[in-house]
């Protein structure tokens, strides 16, 4: 009798056989993968572009007569009001103006159109009245200190600590203020700070000046040795 182990080993054989006499499928060539087409650089113009900083529209008149811009006519200056009869003023108001948009003299310093009208409620800022609107205003109209409750020392020393550098936070700590509040007080002095450099720093035409160097012309043109050419 023959042993089942020999079927098996006869049955391995011809599969051996079988997988290499038959002819095994032709492989397809792999088709290369397409190039992947070259982004072009981008070329640069080679013209200069304008600075977005310098392309607003000039605020003072010479700066428009440079730029050839047209301006709008300046507003007259209205004629000073008359003296009167009444005793002579005591609180001199020239450095103040009317601030109301429907008064001829709004924005005018120096045309005695002003009053003082005392201390109301004892507060501690005068109040002024407008000969021509007769419209009342305080002194302290228009500045940083209007419409606050804490005292003006207060608000200064804060602002005095911020300029030399000390935090907000420590600062309110500090004075025992509320942190949003010297934040508030803050802002509102840099836009005092920028009203007042565009309005006394505007009609300057300088190339390239040291701070130092502008300090010593003024003092030489007060002290005489220099001429105003």
């Amino acid at each position: 009798m023959v042993s089942p182990l020999f079927y098996y080993q006869l049955a391995l054989l011809a599969i051996i056989w079988l997988f290499v006499m038959l002819p095994l499928p032709e492989s397809k060539p792999s088709l290369p993968a397409p190039p992947v087409p070259v982004k072009p650089k981008r070329k640069r113009s080679p013209e200069p572009k304008a600075f977005e900083g310098l392309t607003h529209k000039p605020h003072c008149v010479l700066c428009e007569q440079a730029t050839g811009e047209s301006a709008l006519a300046p507003p007259v200056r209205p004629d000073p009001m008359p003296p009167t009869n009444r005793r002579p003023r005591t609180v001199d108001t020239s450095m103040h103006f009317c601030p109301h948009t429907a008064c001829d003299y709004r924005g005018w310093l120096g045309l005695h159109n002003l009053r003082a009208n005392g201390h109301p409620k004892g507060g501690p800022w005068r109040q002024f009245s407008c000969t021509s609107c007769h419209g009342f205003f305080p002194e302290h109209h228009g500045t940083i200190f209007h419409g606050k409750q804490a005292a003006v020392e207060l608000i200064v020393r804060v602002l005095a600590c911020l300029a030399e550098g000390l935090g907000i936070r420590a600062t309110a700590r500090v004075f025992e203020v509320d942190a949003n509040t010297v934040l508030h007080w803050l802002v509102e002095a840099a836009e005092q700070l920028r009203a007042f450099s565009a309005y006394f720093l505007c009609a300057l035409h300088l190339e390239q000046l040291q701070l130092d160097e502008l300090y010593a012309v003024r003092r030489d043109l007060q002290a005489g040795a220099i001429s105003d050419d």
